[in-house]
């Protein structure tokens, strides 16, 4: 089959097809998937680069994927009715890797696809849907008729935290740097939306969040401010979000890119919190709870993703240099992985 693999950490240069043996007969509780497409995330550069500690080489990169189940190990039939041969699926994490033309995954990381929904879209799904639901109601514990900043909100993550916000009850302030961007999240439904390149940003979020200030009891020399922040850029943006969010407020950090010098007592004078938040730190109940909402609300068309642009397999290393581009993309990256007929 055919396989996006890494031979050693580097650029996105280390990025090579090659061709490589089948993959074997899925486990007890494994789930064999013929992907379609596969997500591109920036977590998928780091650990590229090297940045989540050893690997054994050569290995495939990938956690998003959509396609149809091609085989189920022997427990799966039981245990998860919603899989079987043929069934469209989206795929979130794997055993094996899903910048390939099959992925090896375990049950539970293999949700179903609606009919509704291109393979694109599906692979589109995982790491920004559920970074998203896991940051605001699991991490931030947000609750209806609070206020959510979500930075950042045209990019894969930020689209999705609006969307399930607004779904929830929540308003919702946003910010996006580019006219495109903050159009995109207005029609998702924001409530405020802000250039975050305009000199008065912070500002202009300050008044947002009096004006939709829930009115919870707070001290009257603590102004009105966000109850959750969904903060992408920590090393940009977190001193602004330790200045900015409101009383007892939690800060949830999902993106970094770099190191920052902070003073705590920001966070003392307002009870805040900073909450750092993985997807791969979920526990198997935290991860179930997760992607039933995630599933919930792409089955009733609450949640949809947007692909802003679609790669060959191939093309993985620009796909690579794209994702990790400052100016973003409304939207998620997808390589399209071809059928085994057009190898």
């Amino acid at each position: 089959m055919l396989a996006i693999r890494v031979h050693s950490f580097g650029g996105p240069e280390v990025l090579r097809l090659d061709t490589v043996p089948a993959l074997p007969a899925p486990g007890p509780t494994q789930v064999l998937v013929r992907l379609s497409a596969a997500g591109v995330n920036p977590v998928d550069t780091y650990i590229r680069a090297g940045n989540y500690g050893p690997r054994e080489f050569p290995f495939t990169p990938g956690m998003d994927g959509a396609g149809v189940v091609e085989a189920l190990g022997a427990e799966v039939a039981a245990r998860r009715p919603d899989l079987a041969p043929g069934a469209r699926v989206w795929v979130c994490r794997s055993v094996t890797g899903t910048y390939a033309q099959f992925a090896l995954c375990e049950m539970h990381q293999v949700r179903p696809l609606p009919a509704r929904l291109s393979f694109e879209q599906g692979a589109g799904v995982g790491v920004a849907s559920l970074t998203a639901w896991s940051a605001l109601f699991q991490r931030g514990r947000a609750r209806a008729g609070e206020t959510v900043l979500v930075r950042g909100a045209s990019g894969g993550v930020g689209q999705a935290a609006v969307t399930l916000a607004k779904a929830a009850g929540l308003r919702v302030v946003a910010t996006a740097g580019t006219p495109e961007g903050r159009a995109l999240v207005e029609q998702l439904g924001a409530d405020v939306v802000v250039d975050h390149r305009a000199p008065d940003c912070e500002q202009r979020l300050l008044d947002a969040a009096a004006k939709l200030d829930s009115r919870a009891p707070r001290p009257a020399n603590i102004p009105a401010g966000p109850d959750v922040v969904i903060e992408v850029l920590a090393n940009v943006n977190l001193a602004k979000d330790l200045a900015l969010v409101g009383f007892r407020g939690r800060i949830v950090v999902v993106g970094n890119r770099g190191e920052i010098t902070l003073n705590p007592r920001a966070a003392m004078a307002r009870d805040a919190s900073v909450l750092g938040m993985s997807l791969m730190n979920l526990q198997p109940a935290e991860w179930e709870e997760a992607c039933a909402a995630v599933g919930a609300a792409l089955a009733s068309g609450v949640l949809t993703p947007r692909v802003a642009q679609v790669f060959d397999l191939a093309d993985a290393p620009r796909a690579h240099e794209r994702v990790m581009d400052p100016a973003g993309a409304l939207g998620k990256l997808v390589l399209r992985i071809p059928a085994e007929r057009e190898r």
